[in-house]
């Protein structure tokens, strides 16, 4: 299984994009949503639903932990 590269979540065999840069790096997207906010060059840093999605995931980890 691979990660998307631009929210960092992992993508099932099978689905998903993968797009070549000008450099000749692939870049594996899982949504169309992803592939459009890569193209337009946004920050994945910056972006509200990815690190709300990170904080939740964080705080699952935390739960399993105690």
């Amino acid at each position: 299984m691979v990660k998307c590269s631009f929210c960092d979540i992992t993508i099932k065999a099978g689905r998903g994009k993968i797009s070549v840069t000008k450099e000749g790096r692939a870049m594996n997207l899982c949504s169309s949503k992803c592939e459009k906010n890569f193209k337009l060059g946004r920050n994945p840093k910056k972006m509200k639903w990815i690190s709300k999605r990170k904080d939740k995931k964080a705080e699952k980890k935390e739960g399993k932990k105690e």
